[in-house]
């Protein structure tokens, strides 16, 4: 039989304050962790409410945070980050502050990159194959279509 541990409201809350330091996380996230800690509801918005006001929680923060990470590092596109945030219940307004962190210039240097890099795995299958790969692995990261497409036209127009 395994034993639940119970948590005060105040170790629960030194608990999440780790937890929020030791990186940028969301309401969903924090709310996620206070229930696998078995908090009851009233506790779970009391701590909340107190990490908001203490500054440990700011789903700004970690909107931008978010956007300029999986951007630069991982280096995804504007869709998917959108959705990303959108699926861990971020508001819009909090989206566009987001979206407004990445810089139009350094966007499509990074997809050019990107596109350069992926093209040049793919390129000994041949040219429609290698368009397909190519396709597949910028959505799939997503990137938007138009970027694509266009980027796949002036490939073949330099190839032809």
């Amino acid at each position: 039989m395994q034993k639940s541990t119970s948590f005060t409201v105040q170790e629960a809350q030194k608990k999440l304050e780790h937890y929020c330091a030791y990186q940028e996380r969301c309401h969903q996230e924090v709310v996620q962790k206070l229930k696998s800690l078995n908090m009851i509801p009233d506790a779970i918005d009391q701590i909340i409410g107190q990490l908001i006001t203490d500054n440990y929680l700011n789903e700004t923060r970690f909107a931008q945070s978010f956007a300029r990470g999986k951007f630069r590092i991982k280096k995804w596109g504007k869709i998917r980050i959108l959705n990303q945030l959108k699926f861990r219940g971020i508001s819009a307004w909090n989206i566009k502050k987001a979206m407004a962190e990445i810089e139009p210039g350094e966007y499509f240097d990074t997809f050019e990159t990107l596109f350069e890099r992926i093209w040049n795995q793919y390129e000994h299958l041949g040219n429609l194959k290698c368009q397909k790969k190519v396709y597949d692995r910028l959505q799939y990261r997503g990137w938007e279509n138009e970027l694509i497409f266009e980027a796949l036209n002036s490939k073949k127009q330099a190839n032809s």
